[in-house]
């Protein structure tokens, strides 16, 4: 039976905060506000729902954050709430919080063939673990684990893992950012705020200005190859994901793929598919031959935590409830 009762589904992300409304099995109404023009939470889904004459009996939120009880704390963004105390504000009868790439993971065996793009290795194995990540404001880390016939979502940190070189010119470019700001996770470079740190520390490193002030910028600069230290910058960046990404497939035996999210590879369309990330995926020594088969998925779905959301009511998954 269709569950006919409307609910809200929100996806709050570092930079953006999206919405939509679930009802009779369909998603729909989906709007995109930026975090930053609201004060809290609360206050971007009241504006939100005032559009609507439809009120949300229930709701699933994910949001980009450690979730250790009641009271969420965003890594990337000035929101932090209570899951009860939103609860009562907005009156639902029910209110559930996951991590977002845990909202992301669930949705990973429902998202459309052709909204996946798939960068080497061959076929992904039936029933066995896959591994997601995904670079966007921060850097997302999940799973999806088969047992006893369902499948379940992991949360986690993976993203804030140490960083590690594996060549001169890495081992410049971290040994500059350990100097400036402490312990550097695979985050501070694998991430749009990343992107620019790789660029400006390789301006220093080359003696040179840098005019480059945002992750855009880097971005096509990087792309459009004009501009010799937004190439490197970009390269790297691709490469060092591959390093990251295989680490997790490793820790994870994902024979099921890898799958990756967030808002920046896709952007990258060609570039990423021709870049070093596949070859440092497999880079592994004696475990190259193990990863070498293990397909990568690039995400090109417009909101696919959407999808994943519309299952947090049903689907087992690491939550907290309000």
């Amino acid at each position: 039976m269709v569950d006919t009762a409307p609910k809200l589904l929100a996806d709050i992300g570092g930079t953006n905060a999206r919405f939509a409304l679930h009802s009779e099995g369909k998603t729909h109404s989906e709007r995109v506000l930026a975090g930053t023009d609201y004060v809290d939470i609360g206050t971007a889904i009241r504006h939100y729902l005032k559009e609507f004459s439809l009120r949300p009996t229930a709701a699933a939120i994910a949001v980009a954050a450690p979730l250790n009880g009641d009271l969420v704390r965003m890594t990337n963004h000035a929101w932090q709430f209570s899951a009860q105390e939103l609860r009562q504000e907005l009156g639902f009868e029910r209110l559930v919080v996951l991590n977002d790439f845990t909202a992301l993971a669930l949705s990973l065996r429902h998202l459309p063939r052709d909204e996946l793009h798939q960068v080497g290795g061959a076929l992904a194995l039936p029933n066995a673990s896959i591994a997601l990540i995904g670079p966007g404001t921060g850097l997302g880390v999940s799973g999806l684990i088969p047992c006893d016939g369902q499948w379940f979502p992991l949360q986690g940190e993976g993203g804030h893992v140490t960083i590690a070189a594996t060549n001169e010119r890495e081992a410049a470019v971290l040994e500059l950012l350990r100097k400036q700001i402490g312990h550097i996770s695979a985050e501070r470079v694998i991430s749009g705020s990343g992107l620019v740190y790789l660029y400006q520390t390789l301006c220093t490193l080359d003696e040179c200005a840098a005019v480059l002030t945002t992750p855009a910028d880097v971005t096509q600069h990087g792309m459009s190859n004009t501009n010799k230290q937004a190439r490197a910058a970009l390269d790297m960046f691709c490469a060092m994901l591959g390093t990251v990404a295989g680490n997790l497939v490793l820790t994870l035996g994902a024979f099921g793929g890898l799958y990756i999210g967030g808002g920046i590879v896709p952007r990258l369309k060609g570039f990423f598919a021709q870049s070093a990330f596949r070859d440092r995926f497999e880079d592994k020594g004696r475990y190259q031959s193990y990863l070498a088969p293990i397909p990568a998925f690039v995400v090109h779905s417009e909101l696919p935590a959407f999808v994943g959301l519309a299952r947090a009511f049903t689907d087992p998954a690491p939550r907290v409830e309000g």
